[in-house]
């Protein structure tokens, strides 16, 4: 019949129904437990007229799509309750992040931690109406007009600036926002949400525009989802490396430098064992470490090609009437550094590795604690080597990484390969053939990958490897990025076999990273409590009463004369408080010393998750934490 149609419902059976029946009729009693669909490969709402064969697939309530078509019209249901207890608020952009939403809202006053509660009540109340959420198709022109009426200049801003000359709206009773959708059937679909802090935020992003007031949120298909991420946000906030720096004394931040973090003693102690970690690796995969300057000239950075796509994170300052900028990266001053002298294949490879201290302007509204500073350091290396080495150095990189990885506890590593992006520099060709040659070590080793299409930095493919830390949260660490761009523009050489003069292949690599942003990663992975290798402080010699003082202080010189970070707690305080004086600052094995002790010439460890050793001598006591750090991660939990 020509008024009937075949859809096909996964699952199930293909059906005839007739032209124009709403997705929710095409799922028949399958409706109730969905909230969108797609037709097709597109996404569209329940309420979607089907008008050609096609097949339907539901969003069923516990899937990704379906949590974040839920996340979007909650949105759009706190931005409704906003209005409604907030008239004067004017409503700008409100999409779905990683676990949850946001929306901005232009309003003078702010929000505070009471409004917030107000506002989720609202949406309640909003939920037990059971409006019903209608999609509307308008002329731009329209839009326009129609929300020039309601005074809601951001709205205006967004249509104009959209090519289309069709745009979506969205209501729900008297509320309508501009969007793309889809969104769940009437908003008594709604309900499982928290709203959780407010914050500040440029609009676009743009800190020359007006500052808005970002009110964050979450929602589930379920109650139990819901109690359970807050539950990760709750010991997220317990594990937060910025409040464990200050408990723990080991970094601070100061006015005078925004965004650049002050590491106390103990916070350069673990800056400086990483350090040496790292170092140890470069000894056994054969890299020699070099120093380069901070502020070199502006010249550099345009041959680089920074410059051009980089400056307006950089630092620049004019001295004797030349332009110099502070380095944001290494790799030009190595390229330099390579031209010193003429290359033999004989050379190859040059692996180059550089501590130097790198600044990078970051805005003040992305900035925050050691995640992301403006002043920083990097185990940053660059490899010089030919073509025929090339899969040989990848493949010891690749190698270095997930050897670190390992050792610091990560358990779950995802590798993504990240491609040419929109603004970069080079011939085509040379990228796919840069993007080919990692794809060969990736699948040589059977290394498990995406790609990560227009990713890429501006003069190479990369490879990323990524961690999931103890809450389950994905962070970014190691990087393999490969460069077949900048040895020609700094016109690099080397002399092979036969005389004749060859470019070589340059890699970038990090496998840290920065080291400030991986100290923040470790100590929210560990909520402090760091492996024994890494401890600051490994022993505390804690005494019961000044009887056993002088003792104490022996037995501590002699800990650190064996090479252990080892310190006495003579303090007129009892043996519980110096204990739980310990605990908080999450040093991992307190030895005491009483009477008894001192008359034997032993300690009593205690570690730090509260378990006791058998008696022992401090030569026996430093050789348990020697053994104990050379296990790796675990060490004295």
């Amino acid at each position: 019949m020509p008024d009937e149609i075949t859809v096909s419902i996964e699952g199930g059976e293909s059906l005839s129904l007739p032209k124009g029946v709403s997705v929710a009729e095409a799922l028949g009693p399958a409706a109730e437990c969905a909230v969108a669909a797609f037709v097709d490969s597109a996404a569209v709402d329940l309420s979607h007229r089907l008008d050609r064969d096609c097949s339907v697939q539901a969003f069923t309530s516990g899937g990704p799509e379906a949590v974040e078509v839920i996340r979007h019209s909650t949105a759009h249901l706190m931005a409704q309750a906003v209005k409604r207890l907030f008239p004067k608020a004017r409503v700008t952009i409100g999409p779905v992040i990683e676990d949850g939403f946001y929306y901005d809202f232009d309003y003078d006053e702010g929000f505070s931690s009471g409004d917030l509660e107000s506002i989720g009540a609202e949406m309640e109340r909003i939920v037990t109406e059971d409006l019903v959420v209608v999609r509307e198709d308008m002329p731009k022109a329209e839009a326009v007009a129609l929300f020039e009426s309601l005074g809601e200049d951001y709205k205006v801003k967004i249509i104009r600036s959209l090519e289309e000359e069709t745009v979506s709206l969205y209501r729900q009773g008297e509320f309508v926002d501009l969007c793309r959708g889809p969104h769940v059937p009437s908003t008594g679909r709604l309900g499982v949400f928290k709203l959780t802090h407010v914050a500040g935020a440029y609009w676009r992003g743009d800190e020359n525009n007006p500052m808005l007031q970002r009110i964050y949120g979450t929602a589930f298909a379920g109650r139990k989802e819901l109690d359970e991420h807050l539950e990760r946000l709750e010991e997220a906030r317990r594990r937060d490396h910025r409040k464990l720096g200050r408990e723990l004394g080991l970094f601070s931040f100061h006015g005078e430098a925004p965004a650049t973090p002050f590491f106390l003693p103990d916070g350069a102690v673990l800056y400086n064992l990483l350090v040496d970690y790292v170092r140890g690796l470069y000894a056994r995969y054969g890299y020699r470490e070099v120093i380069t300057p901070q502020i070199l000239d502006v010249g550099l950075w345009q041959r680089s090609g920074h410059y051009q796509n980089y400056q307006e994170n950089m630092y620049f300052t004019e001295v004797d009437g030349r332009a110099f900028a502070v380095k944001p990266m290494n790799c030009p001053a190595h390229c330099l550094m390579y031209s010193e002298t003429i290359r033999s294949y004989r050379d190859l490879p040059l692996r180059f590795a550089d501590f130097g201290r790198l600044h990078r302007y970051e805005r003040s509204g992305v900035v925050g604690g050691l995640t992301r500073v403006r002043s920083f350091c990097q185990d940053d290396a660059h490899i010089f080597c030919s073509g025929d080495q090339l899969q040989d150095e990848l493949g010891a990189v690749v190698d270095m990484v997930t050897s670190a990885l390992a050792v610091f506890g990560f358990e779950s590593v995802e590798v993504q390969l990240s491609t040419r992006p929109a603004k970069a520099i080079g011939d085509a060709a040379v990228w796919e053939k840069a993007q080919g040659a990692l794809r060969e070590v990736l699948d040589g080793r059977r290394l498990d990958y995406s790609v990560n299409h227009g990713d890429g930095a501006f003069y190479g493919p990369k490879i990323d490897f990524s961690v999931l830390d103890a809450m389950r949260r994905r962070w970014q660490l190691s990087t393999v990025q490969l460069d077949f761009s900048m040895p020609g523009r700094f016109g690099l050489s080397y002399v092979d076999s036969s005389g004749e003069e060859q470019e070589p292949v340059m890699i970038h690599r990090a496998i840290l990273g920065s080291i400030e942003r991986f100290i923040a990663i470790l100590l929210e992975h560990t909520g402090g409590a760091l492996p024994l290798w890494l401890a600051p402080w490994q022993v505390v010699v804690a005494t019961v009463s000044d009887g056993q003082s002088d003792y104490a202080r022996g037995v501590a010189r002699q800990l650190s004369d064996g090479g252990v970070r080892a310190r006495a707690d003579l303090r007129n305080e009892k043996l519980g408080f110096k204990i739980r004086e310990a605990q908080k600052l999450k040093i991992p094995v307190v030895a005491v010393v009483g009477e008894r002790e001192m008359k034997e010439g032993t300690v009593a460890p205690r570690l730090r998750g509260g378990e006791q050793l058998e008696a022992m001598s401090a030569d026996g006591l430093g050789e348990w934490v020697a053994d104990a750090s050379v296990s790796g991660y675990g060490g004295a939990s």
